[in-house]
């Protein structure tokens, strides 16, 4: 028996629902924005999201980044940030927001979504 037409159109739909949310899944996990060069305790994220990526482009002392709100909530911490320069997988849901600071002398580049 040959599918109908309404057959195969709702199979194309389905296809397309499947790629189109395995694509939201990799880009939630990948970072769908990110905040440049910071050097001081910034709010990233004033609500839930993912730390996908931390780049140290200046070295320093070690900061962290912590699962918050305001820059002044340092309760929450979930992520040392390295002390050398370069690109480091973090991937780390956070339920009320996400909150960079950085240490003393680094500058920081944080992807998110």
């Amino acid at each position: 028996m040959a599918a109908s037409l309404s057959d195969i159109l709702t199979a194309a739909q389905n296809i397309v629902k499947a790629i189109n949310g395995a694509a939201q899944t990799y880009l939630s996990v990948q970072g769908t924005a990110n905040v440049a060069g910071m050097t001081a305790a910034t709010v990233v994220k004033a609500s839930a999201g993912r730390v996908c990526t931390v780049s140290v482009i200046v070295g320093g002392a070690a900061g962290a980044i912590y699962d918050a709100t305001s820059a002044s909530a340092t309760t929450n911490q979930i992520y040392v940030t390295p002390t050398t320069a370069g690109v480091y997988v973090v991937n780390i849901p956070t339920q009320y927001g996400i909150v960079v600071a950085p240490g003393s002398g680094q500058t920081l580049t944080v992807g998110y979504s």
